[in-house]
């Protein structure tokens, strides 16, 4: 995949780091040439200094031939205008915006451009973090509607159907780790004692999750 990122700050460099080393082709821009030594983008990185809504200068980074264009730098109106610029102009398949403001989200949405709100998105990080007992939470789909947890099997469910927390429309456990391999649970899986279990659910789903894991005798 050839993909053009729009600012080399922390989030940049370390995407671009990322998808060097998954075997993409990356362009990373910056109108600071100093951002490609305090945040070094990977030897395999084409760099451009200049301004991410520069037709000119995105002609000259290839992104005719761009699969992605991904705006990250530290300005929300840069982002929204270069990404309006590649999405609108060149017609690049897949286009993301950063904002930090989340009130925009919905106004961008409207242009079709998908955006990542990371004050929105740490927010409800660090809630369920508070919330919730969980060795791992992740947003998944949605803007967060619909969760991804990652929970050990409590004693009381040992030995019982991988479905007995299922709840249509709310809870679907999708996989089953166990002992370093994992798979996907059919209704004959029963839970043995240290699987974990990958748990889909919406995100007012969690409480009834929490009551599920529960003993019985702690619902009282």
């Amino acid at each position: 995949m050839r993909v053009l990122i729009m600012g080399c700050g922390r989030v940049g460099s370390e995407l671009s780091l990322a998808l060097l080393e998954g075997g993409h082709d990356v362009t990373i821009i910056d109108k600071n040439p100093e951002a490609f030594w305090r945040y070094p983008p990977g030897d395999g990185a084409r760099q451009m200094v200049g301004l991410g809504f520069d037709r000119e200068l995105l002609e000259e980074a290839g992104i005719k031939d761009a699969d992605a264009f991904i705006a990250v730098s530290s300005g929300d109106n840069s982002n929204i205008v270069s990404a309006r610029v590649a999405l609108e102009h060149f017609h690049v398949p897949k286009v993301i915006a950063r904002i930090y403001d989340p009130r925009r989200a919905e106004i961008y949405g409207r242009l079709n451009i998908p955006t990542v709100a990371t004050t929105t998105w740490g927010i409800k990080q660090i809630q369920l973090m508070l919330l919730h007992d969980r060795e791992e939470i992740r947003e998944s789909l949605g803007g967060g509607d619909i969760l991804r947890v990652r929970v050990p099997v409590p004693a009381h469910l040992i030995g019982k159907p991988a479905n007995t927390l299922n709840v249509d429309g709310k809870i679907l456990v999708a996989g089953v780790s166990r002992g370093g391999t994992g798979f996907l649970p059919t209704p004959d899986s029963t839970l043995q004692a240290g699987d974990y279990l990958v748990v889909m659910m919406v995100k007012d789903g969690l409480e009834m999750l929490d009551q599920q894991l529960e003993p019985a005798s702690e619902h009282h």
